[in-house]
């Protein structure tokens, strides 16, 4: 009773397609030709650009010595990292074709709406420094982590994990950046320190005008002692203060403290009268508060609002008090003489007009007007014969005009050299000397520079000069020669061991102190030679106390720090915190009495003081 099965028929039944046998192998096979279509990604390439980020941020503080325009690194570096990350993704990862378009279409789509929709303070550097890294970072991460997976999952893992990184940018605001390019943020929804301010404007000290007599006001303004920007004579010296050095014993003590607008003015100072400028909404305004209590006495307003993503909004010069008068320089290019007891405008002027140029300086206009005689003249930065331009104190009009490079964020200086006056206006091309009632060259010193230039020169002796540059070009000394032919220079040292920013510098008994880059430091004066680099302060500005031999140091995050004039050695004598956030603004010292003020406060201290 044993059947038989004819091979036949089990042939027949193997080559059955429905055979569930033959259902598994297609199953199988289908899997594994699916997945020999999905590679591992190629991911060290990205690795390595994220790395490339990480030392395009680190890079200006490592090399000391670097050209001018390193600072561009930390700021573009890690934004062409991630335009190469899309790059390897759409080139060498391996990845199908298919995953290659719709992750490169979907990073463009995920940045373009991430741009569209981030705050107003973000736009500008904030995209490369910032958002375009940390999207890329969050993409390639995916990559590393996913990049073995064998399906399409792998780029919606990666465009999702992009989505949170670009998406991030849509929580923050900016305040600006640093003196080493680090971004200044918080959460959007934070009311902004100017915003803080403007709600509590009507709360702030004030005093009636009426309240001080033009008796005063007349013996206030005959003799400013600290006339405009860095002191009478523009090199940041004071004198009159000799400062205790025990400040753990007897520490400086506040004396008022208020809320500013944003701005980079220091203060012009007339007896019992503090003059500012600063960013009020929409408004630009000039200040006169009281210097012993901090009170407004009144403010001067102009519908104008420059708002610069690296340095932020505000004014960057400084009044200047002369004859009676208050001459003011705004971002945007007003020029004003205005009544110094109440606020009044007496005339105003344009410079971008009188300049011929369309827009404001990349970083606005920052020139602290100069007050010579019956000419008041600032830089300009325009074309051709619109370089430096002088203006009449009584009537606005312009009474001279002359080339000096196509930009400066300096100010210009005055100084007697060879027995004669001059105006010495430093800008990307060098260095020009004027004759203050013309606008003649008397000597047009040629040292260009790629990079800015926002320093002031300092005077040596009646023959020399430093002209201080900035980053990878470093500091020279000249000597003025008179000829025949007229006014000559020639080189004594240039020296890359003091490379300040936009830090002016100081001398003493030789010795020339500021910032080299972000480190203090000292050098010789007679060859350039570093005696001493040391104490980490930011870009911040400096006073030498000059009768005491002490350096006064308002450093970049609103410390005050008291130095010695000591070429043998870096030391510090005493140092507290003053005031709160970014502090470019110079600081200033009357008798015993200290102001400093930034974008966000102002504060008056009383000093200790040798008997």
């Amino acid at each position: 009773n044993t059947m038989s099965m004819d091979p036949a028929d089990v042939d027949h039944e193997t080559d059955n397609p429905d055979s569930p046998e033959k259902k598994d192998a297609t199953d199988t096979q289908t899997s594994l030709d699916q997945n020999q279509k999905f590679h591992p990604l190629r991911v060290w390439i990205p690795i390595l650009l994220i790395l490339g980020m990480i030392l395009a941020r680190v890079i200006p503080s490592v090399i000391n010595n670097g050209p001018t325009h390193l600072w561009m690194s930390p700021t573009f570096g890690p934004a062409l990292c991630g335009i190469l990350i899309l790059l390897w993704w759409i080139t060498l990862s391996r990845a199908r074709w298919t995953e290659r378009i719709v992750g490169f279409l979907g990073v463009i789509a995920i940045a373009a709406s991430t741009i569209a929709l981030v705050d107003q303070s973000m736009r500008g550097p904030a995209i490369p420094v910032l958002t375009i890294p940390i999207g890329m970072v969050a993409f390639s991460v995916g990559a590393i982590l996913f990049g073995r997976l064998r399906s399409f999952r792998r780029t919606i893992l990666m465009l999702f994990l992009a989505c949170c990184g670009f998406g991030s940018s849509v929580l923050l605001r900016s305040d600006g950046f640093w003196g080493n390019y680090e971004i200044g943020l918080d959460w959007r929804w934070n009311p902004s320190a100017e915003d803080l301010m403007l709600a509590k404007l009507s709360e702030q000290p004030t005093v009636e005008l009426a309240a001080i007599s033009p008796v005063d006001f007349e013996a206030w303004l005959s003799d400013p002692k600290w006339p405009g920007y860095r002191g009478r004579d523009r090199s940041g010296r004071q004198w009159g203060t000799n400062l205790s050095t025990d400040w753990s014993a007897n520490p400086p003590k506040e004396q008022w403290r208020i809320a500013v607008g944003p701005g980079w003015s220091s203060f012009a100072v007339a007896g019992n009268l503090l003059f500012t400028q600063e960013q009020r909404g929409k408004q630009e305004t000039i200040t006169c508060f009281m210097a012993d209590s901090g009170s407004e006495v009144w403010a001067t307003q102009i519908e104008s609002r420059f708002d610069d993503p690296l340095g932020g909004p505000g004014p960057r010069a400084t009044p200047t008090i002369a004859n009676g008068a208050l001459y003011v320089q705004g971002a945007h290019g007003q020029l004003m003489r205005i009544d110094p007891t109440n606020g009044m405008i007496a005339w105003q002027n344009d410079i971008k007009i009188s300049s011929q140029q369309q827009n404001p300086p990349q970083w606005g206009f920052s020139s602290s007007p100069l007050v010579i005689d019956s000419a008041v003249i600032v830089q300009a930065g325009g074309e051709d014969e619109f370089g430096t331009l002088a203006f009449d104190t009584e009537t606005g009009d312009l009474k001279w005009a002359t080339s000096s490079g196509t930009h400066s964020y300096s100010s210009p200086h005055f100084a007697n050299l060879l027995g004669e006056d001059v105006v010495m206006a430093v800008t990307n091309d060098g260095m020009k000397f004027l004759d203050p009632k013309t606008g003649e060259a008397k000597l047009n010193y040629q040292w260009k520079h790629n990079g800015y230039r926002s320093l002031q020169p300092v005077v040596v002796s009646n023959d020399s000069v430093l002209l201080p540059t900035g980053l990878g070009t470093g500091t020279r000394r000249i000597r003025i020669v008179a000829g025949q032919d007229g006014w000559s220079a020639e080189e004594m040292w240039t020296s890359l061991n003091m490379k300040p920013d936009f830090n002016d510098m100081v001398l003493y008994e030789g010795h020339a102190y500021g910032f080299d880059n972000r480190i203090f430091a000292c050098i010789d004066l007679e060859t350039g030679q570093r005696k001493w680099k040391g104490g980490r302060y930011g870009k911040g500005q400096i006073l030498l106390l000059e009768d005491s031999g002490q350096i006064l140091v308002a450093s970049e995050r609103g410390e005050v720090v008291l130095l010695k004039a000591d070429p043998s050695e870096h030391v510090e004598l005493g140092k507290f915190q003053a005031i709160t956030g970014k502090t470019w603004n110079h600081p200033i010292v009357i008798g015993d009495r200290l102001y400093v003020r930034n974008s966000q406060e102002a504060a008056c201290f009383e000093l200790p003081t040798v008997k």
